[in-house]
């Protein structure tokens, strides 16, 4: 039977697995995988590994074990059953003042894989719409396995628990739901039903729970040789070593720790710094640092003179990294669409004009809205989708999707088919995206809204879904293109719709139906107007009426196809959820959008997909499909901003733009658009984040909302303006990025576009960096040993050796260099200050002789020098004394 108590429910979070410790989980139905290296002889036997066979998962019992409170007959045993017509059937508080839980007891110990949440028959303001979940042996000692949301429908739920450290099993008996926020601010939470899938299997479960012990008991007998050492306790620390045979740190660690601490010898220090990292044991800390962005004007604006694109935004670029050169085709000026095709050749920053009109040398016909995508190996460009104006569209020869290739060599372009979707690819697109794979040599294209010949609103309602192209003797690499978004659209049932009309944003790639009545919404959800009518890119009225049955009709999206060039082939891998019907009810379908991110890993095999919009909805999700095994894996359903305690995700928006290296794993996007609930216009910003596959974390390292309004770019600025609509290119090879034009969004002049080139340069701290800071806190420890015994030598190494390393045109090291000074002469103050500053516990020994206290600062010293290395070759970073309660 179920207990209930007003216990504060705090989640004790000691001595647990780093692999678990702190990330959550992406949300629903996500694969997480975990970084730290457990598997070295710190953690477990060579002969101890995971059983090589496939387990079916099974539905897991289980009971209540307690929970925070219950109201009225809203007992926590209602969860028990799936009753979504019964608005009885649920577990609801009888507050929403956390914490507020639920504890369920496993009826046995088992691998807990995944969570589903039933719902009521309607949408409810009482569910979850932020909670979290944790799991463990022990009541008292649990970790954090999921953090989510639920939507707030009658659909149920299911997401992935963590369960697995470096592919070991994580055995829980208990777990604890926490509410955090429900759909209505002010509302209790209710939770209506939980299902428990996983393993229960004893032979997988045992295993699991053995070395989950001696994990733990292997962990505590670290955090104690630590302290023992870091005290000068070695009798007690020798003796635990020996009875237990447990290594407290790699043998290079060791060798340091004597050296320093014990010996005092700073210059070995020095010296296996030096060595450590000529063998690249630094790398992981580098990896691990924010970038800084440092941005270079290519062109400046007002040079008027050079020849070099004008100013657009809707185009498209792609790069060739191996031979340095930027290839710029099409996009909207503001009037038009542009046929003109660039090179920009790096070295010699000289732009070469290669056709003024490519339809009249054969190629692709003006257009904007389109994507590109470059073949390196080949040297080829393709290039597939545009967008038609819709008193064109009745024309149906004007509706076929072309499809282009250029070769670089001949400078010759060839009309591979007049219609893609007539040899089972994609119809005629745009807003999509697409990128090659060259080893393959296979294009994969995604998403994008479908034009059709019907008229301009029923045009809207179609939309393309996700195709792969291999192309034969042709290939492309990129996917950054100019997508569209539909910012609003009426119901077209309402009388109030009774003026209502169409604008094509190019730059955007936004469609807009604006109503009198929709003219705040429009404007909220629009671009600055230009005009008031909507038209954020300055782009035509088309002035075309919509029909209410054909405004209300439902949107459609492309799915995923692949071309394979060799034979020129089409095949259709993933259709979208909505209609047409997938045509391989056993294949799952994808969510297709507009507005989208998509990026092609080689190594990994796997494309990359992120954000979006379909329809009125702006996503923020973000997932992975393996184009060998046609599996996905969703790394963010964007149910929440924040993935971990100090990490974030982009907001949603438009047109950003997105590069990936995969020598790095890192994906950079640049955002355009951005989506701001709190107010009544679109924001005009640009921010920079990396995200980390192998960690699957995010970073934002730049961010610029401050915008020019006097209707003209100042060649001064020290960075790019906000903007949207703009391109960027990323060279693998030398780590450089490169943006042209776009849109600046101002409400005074909206035909405006740019064309100012810049070049962005990513910078984290360097090898030579870190190796002076590491010296000179080695110099300041020797200057502060010297300063209590022999304060003129000590002013002598103060002014040569440590003075060396100090920049000191940098005010901030400036100061703390003059600072030092004050050792010479106020020792016993200062000394106290620094004892202070240095000792991290809260507890110092009663009693210490002067031998303790130089051990116990040079070991702090070692502790910080030792977070450079790689965690599996460090001591515990947790302290003894910081797990006791106060």
């Amino acid at each position: 039977m179920a207990s209930c108590s007003s216990g504060d429910g705090v989640v004790n979070k000691t001595m647990i697995p780093p692999g678990l410790s702190s990330t959550a989980a992406g949300g629903a139905t996500t694969t997480t995988t975990t970084t730290t290296n457990l598997l070295n002889p710190l953690f477990f036997d060579q002969d101890q590994s995971p059983l090589n066979r496939i387990v079916q998962s099974v539905k897991l019992q289980y009971a209540i074990h307690k929970c925070s409170s219950f109201s009225s007959t809203y007992f926590p045993e209602n969860i028990l059953e799936d009753r979504p017509q019964d608005q009885t059937s649920r577990w609801s508080s009888d507050s929403n003042t956390p914490p507020q839980y639920l504890i369920l007891k496993l009826h046995r110990v088992s691998i807990a894989e995944r969570i589903t949440f039933g719902k009521f028959e309607k949408t409810h303001v009482c569910n979850l719409k932020k909670f979290k979940v944790y799991g463990g042996l022990l009541e008292e000692n649990l970790v954090e396995l999921l953090e989510g949301g639920l939507k707030n429908d009658s659909n149920p739920e299911t997401f992935d628990l963590k369960h697995e450290i470096e592919g070991y099993s994580f055995p829980c008996r208990y777990l604890k739901i926490v509410p955090l926020q429900s759909w209505g601010p002010s509302f209790n939470f209710s939770i209506w039903y939980v299902e428990l899938t996983g393993i229960d299997e004893h032979e997988i479960v045992q295993p699991a729970i053995t070395r989950l012990s001696a994990y733990r008991e292997r962990e505590a007998i670290r955090v104690c040789l630590k302290h023992l050492r870091e005290h000068n306790y070695l009798d007690a620390f020798e003796s635990l070593q020996k009875k237990t045979r447990v290594q407290l740190e790699h043998p290079l660690m060791t060798e340091l720790y004597r050296t320093l601490v014990e010996r005092g010898d700073y210059v070995a220090a020095e010296r296996f710094l030096d060595q450590s990292a000529s063998q690249n044991l630094f790398q992981d800390y580098f990896t691990r640092q924010d970038y800084k962005a440092s941005w270079n004007l290519l062109c400046p604006d007002d040079v008027n003179t050079i020849l070099r694109p004008g100013m657009r935004g809707g185009h498209q670029m792609c790069i060739d990294p191996f031979t340095e050169i930027i290839y710029l085709f099409g996009g909207w000026d503001g009037h038009q669409d542009l046929a003109d095709f660039w090179s920009f050749h790096i070295p010699t920053s000289q732009w070469t004009l290669i056709s003024a009109n490519t339809e009249n040398e054969g190629g692709p016909s003006p257009r904007s809205c389109h994507k590109i995508c470059l073949d390196p190996e080949r040297r080829q460009i393709f290039t597939l989708g545009r967008y038609i104006d819709s008193h064109c569209r009745p024309h149906r020869n004007l509706l076929k999707s072309d499809f282009y290739v250029y070769d670089i060599e001949t400078n010759k372009w060839t009309l591979i088919t007049e219609d893609t979707g007539s040899m089972g690819g994609p119809q005629l697109v745009f807003d999509h995206q697409m990128c090659i794979d060259s080893e393959k040599r296979s294009i994969y294209v995604f998403g994008g809204r479908i034009l059709t010949g019907q008229n301009v609103t029923e045009s809207l309602n179609v939309n393309s879904g996700l195709f792969a192209f291999s192309v034969n003797n042709n290939g492309s690499s990129g996917g950054d293109g100019e997508d569209l978004v539909q910012l609003n659209r009426g119901s077209g049932n309402d009388n109030q719709y009774q003026h209502q009309f169409l604008a094509h944003v190019r730059d955007v790639g936004m469609q807009v139906i604006v109503g009198d009545a929709l003219e705040a919404q429009a404007a909220a959800a629009a671009p600055p107007p230009a005009g008031g009518n909507g038209n954020g890119r300055g782009g035509r009225s088309d002035g075309g009426q919509t029909s209410p049955s054909s405004a209300n009709s439902e949107l459609s999206y492309s799915g995923l196809f692949a071309y394979h060039i060799p034979t020129n082939t089409w095949s259709l891998l993933r259709c979208d959820v909505g209609p047409p019907n997938n045509p391989k009810p056993s294949r799952p379908a994808i969510r297709s959008r507009v507005g989208h991110s998509m990026l092609f890993h080689p190594a990994l095999r796997k494309l990359f997909v992120f954000g979006g919009q379909r329809s009125k909805e702006y996503l923020n999700d973000f997932f992975g499909y393996n184009v060998d095994t046609d599996e996905i894996e969703v790394i963010s359903d964007g149910q929440k901003q924040k993935v971990t305690s100090n990490s974030y995700t982009p907001t949603a928006g438009f047109t950003q733009r997105a590069t990936i290296d995969p020598d790095l794993n890192e994906i950079y996007i640049f955002s355009g658009l951005s989506k701001d609930k709190e107010n009544r216009h679109e924001n005009v910003q640009n921010s920079f984040w990396v995200f980390d596959i192998i960690r699957k974390s995010w970073s934002c390292i730049y961010k610029n909302d401050v915008g020019n309004d006097s209707g003209s770019w100042s060649g001064q600025q020290a960075e790019p303006c906000p903007r949207f609509a703009h391109q960027l290119v990323y060279d693998h090879v030398n780590k450089i990025h490169y943006l042209f034009g776009g849109n600046p969004g101002r409400p005074k002049d909206p035909k405006l576009r740019l064309n100012d080139f810049w070049r962005l340069k990513l910078m984290r701290p360097s090898q030579d960096d870190l190796l002076r800071q590491c010296k000179i806190l080695l110099r300041r420890q020797r200057f502060e040993e010297l300063a209590l015994r022999d304060p003129l030598n000590a002013l002598v190494y103060l002014q040569t050796c440590l003075s060396e390393l100090i920049d000191h045109s940098d005010p901030h090291q400036t100061k703390e260099f003059q600072r030092l000074t004050l050792l010479l002469f106020a020792k016993e103050e200062e000394e106290g200050q620094q004892n202070q500053d240095m000792v991290t516990d809260d507890v110092q020994p009663l009693e210490r002789t002067d031998e303790d206290e130089l051990i116990l600062r040079r070991s702090q010293l070692f502790d910080k020098l030792v977070r450079f290395f790689p965690e599996s070759m460090t001591q515990p970073k947790i302290n003894l004394v910081d797990l006791l309660p106060l």
